[in-house]
């Protein structure tokens, strides 16, 4: 009898045990307050700017400054220049981190770090560097301005140009991040059936990844839609151009704190809705 109620205990140990007592240890005995009291603050410092966003929000003049023209035409160029930068950032980041995830060659770490040093960097040196790799006098500017007439600087591929470059790693470390936890063995498997790299790429890698694109997709979204730094140096702030919502928002703090306030709140919804909609449900597919 004693044996039998011992082996059901392991048993019930190595089947549920651990996850029971998890339940068991947050329920019954509470939230550690060394652990409660710094996430509390945490919280509080993530979530108390927005609130008094909300708080001291014009809403009586509210409908006035979204129908202007200006509001609309910034929040358009953003959404159109965001959108682009992304689908840039999807065409050459995947294979970038298809590379740095699956193929060995020497300096592949150096690499790396060049590849998520927009992360760190800051936006303004960002704009500083491209203006001097594609403006007009820049290493490679002066050859696409010679040779195709292409100039990027103030202009609105300018401003696609300067969100790709701050977006495109958020996008490269989430799909290397899900290539490196997929079996490579799926795509040995297709190339040992005849299938070239590439098909085995396309069609057993790509839907095996596909959360981890579509999660860093929206995350080089949200992160293209709210750039300021990068896209004002090195394309300026000319309205109906250039002037995407972030940097209206600069424009009107310095005159109008209430249409800043306004176009902040903007952005907050479109944020809000990206992230609540697609990626927390991309970010749970896989």
């Amino acid at each position: 009898m004693t044996s039998t109620v011992k082996s059901d205990a392991a048993t019930g140990a190595l089947r549920g045990g651990p996850r029971r007592r998890r339940v068991r240890m947050g329920g019954g005995r509470g939230v550690p307050l060394p652990l409660l009291v710094p996430a509390l603050i945490g919280l509080a410092f993530l979530i108390v700017p927005l609130i008094a966003l909300l708080v001291r929000a014009p809403w009586r003049s509210m409908p006035e400054q979204m129908t202007s023209a200006e509001v609309w035409q910034a929040l358009q160029l953003s959404l159109v220049c965001a959108t682009t930068a992304t689908a840039v950032s999807l065409v050459i980041g995947v294979p970038l981190a298809w590379l740095l995830a699956r193929v060995e060659f020497p300096g592949r770490g150096l690499v790396r770090a060049l590849v998520t040093l927009p992360l760190v960097l800051p936006p303004v040196v960002g704009g500083v560097a491209l203006l001097t790799a594609l403006g007009r006098n820049g290493i490679v500017g002066k050859w696409l301005d010679s040779w195709f007439g292409i100039t990027l600087p103030f202009t609105t591929a300018g401003v696609v140009v300067a969100e790709a470059f701050v977006a495109m790693p958020f996008l490269v470390i989430s799909v290397e991040g899900t290539l490196r936890a997929a079996d490579p063995r799926y795509e040995e498997a297709a190339t040992t059936l005849g299938a070239s790299r590439f098909t085995a790429f396309r069609r057993v890698t790509l839907p095996l990844i596909a959360p981890g694109i579509a999660a860093g997709a929206v995350l080089a979204w949200a992160r293209a839609l709210g750039e300021f730094g990068a896209t004002i140096t090195f394309a300026g702030n000319f309205p109906g151009r250039t002037q995407t919502m972030p940097l209206a928002v600069y424009l009107a703090l310095q005159s109008d704190p209430e249409a800043a306030i306004a176009l902040s709140l903007v952005l907050l919804a479109v944020s809000i809705a990206v992230l609540a909609g697609l990626r927390d449900r991309w970010m749970t597919a896989g």
